[in-house]
């Protein structure tokens, strides 16, 4: 009998520039750019770009609100909302086409904001997933794939050469990867838990443009009472000289707690979404472990652990607990 393991997949999209203000949306959800005004003035003036365009725009003193949701090639119609009372942004129903770089200017201020987005996927261990480059043909001159630190498949457009490095990481890709040389879509069959990890995919022409897929291998589900407490194992004994830990939240994958591996340091956000999380986090220095106390229903939802080795050899752990709170505390 094959055993059932749900894999994450996290698409994210960077430009080589520099950025502030990183989000992750959930495909199909809205996320809302925050303008950083609590109220605007009479002489504002307001103009929301995506990438090099005008996507929305707010003239106060002629009360004007418009959205240019036609361009770029329609990708934003009937997804921009702007709010009348601060000049904040809300795109709907968010899909791959719309991450990438934003920004707002007004009269004194100036934010950017990189959206990227991410999927989940169920696969049972034994099938095959295709990691899709979105490309419906290439025109790139380079594609490349790889798995943590290791180059898996590569594809030189101008001499239509195709390579996979299935032999790499003692053999585990071995006769699973196929390279579709059209799309440069890559598919990984016979999947097993070895396989979960970072996947990148980078394509090169003029500029680059890389694509990462987290797959996850384990899916815990945790019921909780309202008002307990609730630790998050990360399945280490102890944290190793040189690992670095995440612990991330929710739709927009919002970092709760941190271990660094360039400080050492310890480092918990309690004061994230609403402070929900004030003083109800507490990370384990040895173990790496999430305890969250004190636990409301705001609480519930997906936790993320990602667990990166600086060593080539080891591999990196990404899990996800599924926390559900319910009744009130137990007597």
């Amino acid at each position: 009998m094959k055993m059932f393991h749900r894999f994450w997949f996290c698409l994210c999209f960077w430009r080589l520039v520099g950025v502030f203000g990183e989000t992750f949306v959930k495909i199909g959800h809205s996320v809302t750019l925050n303008s950083g005004l609590s109220e605007m003035m009479d002489n504002d003036l307001i103009r929301w770009k995506f990438e090099y365009g005008l996507i929305a725009e707010i003239n106060v003193t002629a009360d004007r609100f418009s959205v240019y949701d036609d361009v770029p090639d329609g990708r934003f119609r009937d997804r921009l909302k702007l709010d009348n009372q601060t000049g904040s942004l809300t795109i709907t129903n968010f899909t791959f086409e719309h991450a990438g770089d934003y920004s707002v200017y007004n009269n004194t201020v100036s934010k950017r904001f990189w959206l990227s987005v991410y999927d989940e996927i169920s696969v049972k261990e034994g099938d095959s997933v295709t990691l899709n480059s979105d490309l419906t043909e290439i025109d790139y001159d380079r594609i490349r794939w790889r798995f943590e630190d290791s180059l898996i498949a590569l594809i030189y457009k101008w001499d239509d050469s195709v390579t996979v490095f299935d032999d790499v990481l003692d053999g585990r890709f071995r006769d699973r990867l196929k390279l579709n040389n059209q799309t440069g879509s890559l598919t990984i069959t016979d999947i097993r838990t070895e396989h979960a990890g970072r996947y990148e995919l980078m394509i090169y022409r003029m500029s680059r443009m890389r694509k990462t897929f987290f797959l996850n291998a384990v899916n815990e589900e945790i019921s909780v009472k309202k008002g307990d407490s609730v630790t998050l194992n990360s399945d280490v004994t102890e944290i190793m000289n040189g690992v670095s830990i995440e612990w991330r939240f929710g739709a927009e994958i919002t970092l709760l707690a941190e271990i660094s591996r360039w400080t050492n340091g310890f480092s918990v956000y309690d004061d994230v979404l609403d402070e929900r999380f004030r003083d109800r986090l507490k990370l384990n220095n040895q173990t790496g472990s999430l305890t969250i106390t004190n636990i409301r229903t705001e609480h519930a939802g997906r936790y993320y652990l990602h667990i990166v080795p600086t060593h080539l050899n080891l591999n990196q752990s990404l899990k996800a607990f599924s926390v559900s709170v319910s009744g009130e505390k137990r007597s």
